[in-house]
C-alpha cells in the first residue's frame, strides 16, 4: 500500500512538474519570422512610436494606427520579436516609409497579433507572380512589371492596404497597396510614389501581360486581382525578387 502512494504521490509530483512546464513556456514566446506557412501580423490599436532595437528608449518614427490613403487600421508584418529585461514583448515591424524594407521595433501592447497563411511571390525575371496559401501555390499568373526607367524594386514588402478604384478606372477595380516605394519617382499620380499590385483596363490593356512597362506597379488582369485579394490581406508578406525568391523555412518544429 505504502508503495501504492509512493508511486501515485510521484506520479502528482511529476504531473504537476510537467503542467507548470507547459504553461510556462509560451509566455516567454513571441511570434516567429515569416515561414513559407504563415507569417504573423500586428493590427495597430494605437499610433505605436517606433525603436531601432528592442527595449530603446528613443523613438525615430510613429507607427500610425491608420493607414496614409483609405484610413483603414494598419496592419504591419512582423519579422521578428523579443523581450526585454523586465519581460515586455517587442515586436520588429515592416514599415511603410522610404527606404525600401525599413524596419523597427514598437512595444507589443500596441497591437493586436495575427497570423497570415498567404504569400505573394513575384519574379521579374519571369514576369510572373505565384500566390501560396500555407504553401500551396493556388495561383500563378503573368505580370506587368516596371519599365527600365521605373523598374520594380527587390525585397520583402508587405500588403499596407486596399485602396478601391473608381468605376471606369485603368488600374482595375482596386490596387493592393504594398509597403514598397519606386526607388525612382517620389511623386506620382497624387502619391508618394508607392508602389501595388493592380489590375488592367482602358490604356494599360495595350501593355501585353509578361512586359515591362509600368512605372514600378505589378499589373495582373482583373481577374488575378481578385483571386490574390480573397487571400491577401494587409499584413501578407510579398517578396520580389529577380528570379524566384528563395523560399523562408517551413513550419516551426
Amino acid at each position: 500500500m505504502n508503495k501504492l502512494r509512493g508511486a501515485a504521490l510521484a506520479a502528482a509530483v511529476l504531473s504537476l512538474v510537467c503542467a507548470s512546464n507547459a504553461s510556462a513556456m509560451p509566455s516567454g514566446a513571441g511570434p516567429l519570422p515569416p515561414l513559407l506557412t504563415v507569417a504573423s501580423t500586428a493590427s495597430l490599436i494605437d499610433d505605436a512610436p517606433v525603436y531601432a532595437h528592442a527595449g530603446g528608449t528613443k523613438a525615430f518614427t510613429t507607427a500610425r494606427a491608420d493607414t496614409s490613403w483609405t484610413g483603414s487600421q494598419t496592419v504591419l508584418l512582423i519579422v521578428g520579436s523579443a523581450r526585454d529585461s523586465v519581460g515586455r514583448l517587442w515586436l520588429r515591424v515592416m514599415l511603410p516609409i522610404r527606404p525600401n524594407g525599413s524596419s523597427g521595433w514598437i512595444l507589443g501592447t500596441h497591437a493586436e497579433l495575427g497570423t497570415t497563411a498567404t504569400r505573394v511571390e513575384i519574379s521579374l525575371n519571369a514576369r510572373a507572380l505565384i500566390l501560396r496559401s500555407a504553401g500551396r501555390v493556388v495561383l500563378r499568373t503573368r505580370v506587368v512589371i516596371g519599365k527600365p526607367s521605373t523598374p520594380t524594386p527587390r525585397g520583402l514588402f508587405a500588403i499596407y492596404e486596399r485602396a478601391d478604384s473608381g468605376p471606369g478606372a485603368n488600374i482595375g477595380p482596386f490596387a493592393l497597396h504594398l509597403t514598397a516605394f519606386s526607388d525612382v519617382l517620389h511623386s506620382y499620380d497624387g502619391g508618394p510614389g508607392r508602389i501595388a499590385i493592380h489590375g488592367r483596363a482602358g490604356s494599360l490593356l495595350a501593355d501585353p501581360l509578361g512586359s515591362a512597362a509600368s512605372h514600378g506597379c505589378v499589373r495582373i488582369s482583373n481577374a488575378a486581382l481578385l483571386r490574390v485579394a480573397q487571400y491577401a490581406k494587409p499584413g501578407t508578406p510579398v517578396q520580389i525578387a529577380y528570379d524566384w525568391p528563395k523560399p523562408p523555412p517551413g513550419p516551426a518544429p
